[in-house]
């Protein structure tokens, strides 16, 4: 029986979640306990979520994972991230096998604010880098109004 060894991935996820439980003010799109928003799988993307005046992109490291092994679904304001990173090649040396990458299933979810255009979300992957953009209604975009005297 071979043994797994890979230090940089339980690092990783402990230190992400130190990160999580220390955050008091988590902004959109991050994990709280009490929101719709969670992670799990074997291994986990890293995410950014980025604000514009008309739209949200998100954007997850996801290299070595095939556009079509990614799902990508939105229901009643809750978006899911799906996916598949296949089993690569590693060395194998007297039992142990050294792998710092992971691989295996990850799935991430988001609850989205009632201000976007589910129907006009759209994604694309390349160079390792999904992107979701996420644009907001017409009538949900802030609007100065000048006072008058």
């Amino acid at each position: 029986m071979s043994k797994y060894y890979a230090p940089f991935y339980t690092l990783n996820q402990l230190q992400r979640e130190v990160n999580r439980l220390f955050d008091a003010s988590p902004a959109w799109g991050q994990p709280t306990q009490d929101s719709a928003e969670f992670a799990s799988g074997d291994w986990l993307p890293a995410v950014d979520v980025k604000e514009d005046v008309d739209r949200f992109v998100i954007y997850a490291d996801v290299p070595g994972v095939e556009p079509q092994d990614i799902e990508i679904t939105l229901d009643n304001g809750v978006l899911t991230l799906k996916g598949q990173r296949k089993t690569f090649h590693s060395e194998e040396q007297q039992g142990y096998r050294r792998a710092e990458r992971s691989s295996g299933s990850f799935l991430r979810r988001f609850t989205l604010p009632n201000t976007v255009d589910i129907e006009k979300v759209s994604a694309r992957s390349e160079n390792g880098v999904l992107e979701l953009v996420i644009p907001k209604n017409q009538q949900s975009q802030v609007r100065k109004i000048t006072v008058t005297a």
